[in-house]
Order: C-alpha cells, then sequence, then structure tokens
C-alpha cells in the first residue's frame, strides 16, 4: 500500500474522483508495494484500483490506453525507500570517501529496481527468491549485476557478506527465464585477477546468449584508504597483462559465437599504454556507462563531427576556449583541439590536465574531478572565453561537484563562462565552436 501525495489536474485520476492522501493498495487485485508493481499492472487499457480514504475502502475503474500515465504522484519516484547495501566489500568506493562530503554522496544503495529503471549495479545479496521471482513475471531486463568473481567463497570474502556466494545461483534462474545480464567485475589486485578472473570468466561464458556483456574494471583506489582493506593499484605492465588475458578470452568466444562477450576498460588500456580497439570491438557499447569504450566513441563522434561541419563562418573564427579534463582522457582531448585547431583558423584550444588531489593521484578518470581541484590548478591560466568542464564531474542535477562546489562558484572564481559538456565528440566540437 502507498499513499498518494498529488493528483495531477484533469488527469484520469482527477477525474474518477480519487484524492490526494488517499491509500493505493491494489491494481486489479494485486498489491501495490512499489513503482514496479504500479507501473507494471497499469499496463491494461482496463484497470480497477483499490483505494482508501479514512479507513474505508473503495474502487475506481479506469478506461485509458494501455501505457497512459492515469495523474497519481507518489513520495518518491520509488514509492518505497531505496534498497541499502547490505556488503561490505573490499573495494567499496563510497568507504573510500574523505568526510564531510554531502550526507547523500555516503548511502550505499543495491536495489534491483534501480538497475531496471537507471541502470545501476546490483550484487544480488539483497534478493530473495519471491523477488526473482518478481523480476522474470515482470521480465526485468536487462539486469546489471556487479559479479567480481563466480568461486563463491571468494565472492563471500570479497564482499563479507555470507549470501554473496550462494546468491550466485540467482545468475541461472535469471538467465533460463530468459532475462538479459548485464555483468561487471571490480578486479583487485591479487585478489580476483590470475588464475581466478579465468575462472570467473570461463563461467561467465556460460551464461551467454543471455549474458549480453561483461566489463572488467580495475579497483578505484582514492588516498583514504586508512583502516580498510590493504589494497595496491596495478602497474602499467600488470595492465597490459590483464588486457592480454581478457582479449584472449574474448576473441575465443568471438570464434565460437560471434560475440566478444568480454570487454576491458578503457582505464586497463590507457595505463598499459595500449592502443584502444577500434569501435567494432565494443559492439554497440553495451558497457559505454561503465567505461568501456567510452573514448573510442567519444573519438569517432568527433572525427566525425569534424568532417561534416563545413559552415564557412566557422573557419576564420576568433576564439580560445579551454577544456578541463583528467589525466586519462587528456591525451585524447589534447588530439581532439590539435585537430579543431588545424581546420578552423583563428581557434585556439587549450586542454587542461587536472591532477585529481581530492581523492588521490592513482584517481584518473575525469567523473571524478571537483571543482576544489579545477579552481586552484587553473587559476591564473589563459582560459579565455570559456571553460568545459565534464558533465559526469557533476551530480545529476548538472548543478555540484563531489566536493559541494557548484558549477557557478567555480565560474566566479576563474572569471571564466562555465560550461559542462557530456562525453559526446559531437557536442564536444559544437561547444568549442558556438559555446
Amino acid at each position: 500500500m502507498v499513499t498518494v501525495t498529488d493528483v495531477l489536474q484533469d488527469s484520469i485520476a482527477a477525474n474518477a474522483g480519487i484524492l490526494r492522501g488517499d491509500v493505493l493498495i491494489s491494481i486489479n487485485g494485486n498489491e501495490i508495494c512499489d513503482v514496479l508493481d504500479y507501473r507494471f499492472y497499469l499496463t491494461e487499457a482496463n484497470v480497477t484500483l483499490t483505494l482508501s480514504r479514512g479507513g474505508a475502502a473503495y474502487s475506481v475503474t479506469l478506461e485509458k490506453d494501455p501505457y497512459d500515465d492515469v495523474g497519481l504522484c507518489f513520495e518518491t519516484p520509488l514509492m518505497d525507500e531505496k534498497h541499502t547495501c547490505r556488503n561490505g566489500c573490499i573495494f567499496c568506493f563510497i568507504d573510500q570517501l574523505p568526510k564531510g562530503l554531502r550526507d547523500t554522496l555516503y548511502f550505499k544503495d543495491d536495489d534491483s529496481r534501480l538497475s531496471f529503471l537507471h541502470g545501476n549495479y546490483i550484487t544480488l545479496t539483497n534478493l530473495t527468491d519471491a523477488d526473482v521471482d518478481r523480476m522474470v513475471k515482470m521480465r526485468f531486463s536487462p539486469v546489471n549485476i556487479s559479479v567480481h568473481t563466480t568461486n563463491p567463497e571468494l565472492r563471500v570474502r570479497m564482499m563479507k557478506n555470507k549470501r554473496a556466494g550462494a546468491v550466485l545461483s540467482y545468475l541461472r534462474r535469471l538467465a533460463d527465464a530468459g532475462i538479459t545480464l548485464r555483468c561487471q567485475i571490480v578486479l583487485c589486485r591479487g585478489v580476483n585477477d590470475g588464475d581466478e578472473l579465468s575462472r570467473t570468466l570461463s563461467d561467465l561464458a556460460e551464461y551467454y546468449p543471455a549474458l549480453d556483456s561483461v566489463s572488467i574494471v580495475p579497483a578505484g583506489l582514492t588516498a583514504h584508504r586508512d583502516g580498510l582493506y590493504p589494497l595496491s593499484p596495478y602497474s602499467p605492465a600488470e595492465c597490459a597483462a590483464i588486457v592480454r588475458q581478457i582479449e584472449s578470452f574474448a576473441n575465443a568466444h568471438f570464434e565460437k559465437t560471434g560475440s566478444r562477450l568480454f570487454f576491458a576498460a578503457d582505464e586497463l588500456y590507457i595505463k598499459a599504454g595500449l592502443p584502444l580497439p577500434a569501435e567494432e570491438a565494443y559492439e554497440g557499447y553495451p558497457q559505454i556507462e561503465n567505461g568501456v569504450g567510452m573514448l573510442r566513441s567519444m573519438s569517432e563522434e568527433f572525427d566525425a563531427a569534424l568532417k561534416t561541419r563545413r559552415r564557412p563562418l566557422f573557419r576564420r573564427i576568433r576564439r580560445t576556449v579551454s577544456v578541463a579534463t583528467g589525466v586519462a582522457a587528456a591525451p585524447y582531448l589534447s588530439r581532439y583541439a590539435k585537430a579543431a585547431e588545424e581546420k578552423y583558423k583563428g581557434l585556439k584550444v587549450n586542454v587542461f590536465c587536472i591532477e585529481n588531489n581530492f581523492f588521490g593521484k592513482e584517481i584518473t578518470v575525469a567523473g571524478l574531478l571537483t571543482g576544489q581541484d579545477i579552481a586552484e590548478q587553473l587559476k591564473g591560466q589563459p582560459l579565455g572565453d570559456l571553460l568545459l568542464i565534464p558533465r559526469t564531474a557533476l551530480r545529476s542535477e548538472g548543478d555540484l561537484f563531489l566536493c559541494g562546489m557548484s558549477k557557478d562558484e567555480l565560474s566566479q572564481r576563474l572569471g571564466v563562462r562555465v560550461l559542462p559538456v557530456d562525453c559526446d565528440g559531437g557536442e564536444l566540437l559544437d561547444l568549442i565552436l558556438k559555446g
């Protein structure tokens, strides 16, 4: 049961007499506990809602198109509280955050509903058999799963949860039901790499074709690990060996099925000093949000945009633009900048490589840059007409960095207009040229 917090004016629900404060009990006889129940059972042309008002139950029948919204609003998007993580993973990034940040940054979610709605990764340890049955019934797909290892005992040790090994059985139940699985492995040096990684990749291959991709990413290690499990970063040579290991499995799987299935994070290629794979090797970028193929995609988009932007107005532009990015992406953005300057005479693009002092030098991705580091390292620099920053460094509302500084505050401190840019090469070029 969930309480209706508002009813949209002139909506189907309003016209049926439903009021704010009414409690939604069921739809077509099915109990409603959260947003997934609500959305799933509402997708009928004729639905009967059972509600209560002041303790007295009543029902209304609504006629609508199957996917029409009826106009009911609830306290939270999920219609109840997020499910918090019950694990104590040895590599958890939230445990490595410095003190004093926004309270919301310290919340650990492990919610299967957010996996379906927003692509969040779950560990399965929060699920019950009934939860899995509901996922199958409602056709949750894809489901994003943090696997890390298929060795049950090792998974228990890595995640500090006694259920972590047993719940691996849910992978087979979901796969057999036709649910698409999308998995990730966070690689910890000396823990789940080497032979353990080979075991995990071999085991996961058995779930194909229900399993559509597996990303392998190195654990992010900040400078705030006092008292935590002793983890150390991979060397360039070790990253190169990991890439070869992953590509060996990927190539073997490709020969057998036509799909590579296993994808190494961009970060591994960069640290190893290896060139990124060609675009076709990423098979449509199923793991791009996990840092797999993001730089290749951006390169392809930028090069394509550079070829198609033929407006004469832009060829004699007088403009200086600056771009702030992380250590990992800086060489790629510098190449884009040089290419744009060669095509558009009079254009100057400064690329500034920002070291992550806030989280530590091992954190090189642009999405974890802070306004504090950008402000300190760009103070007094000739920034020109505009400063572009990675949108991924801001929270979803687009206003605050992880350190709490706002985009507007950064603009004021540096005395330059600041605009966020997505990981999209075409958008990057457009903002460089037009702002």
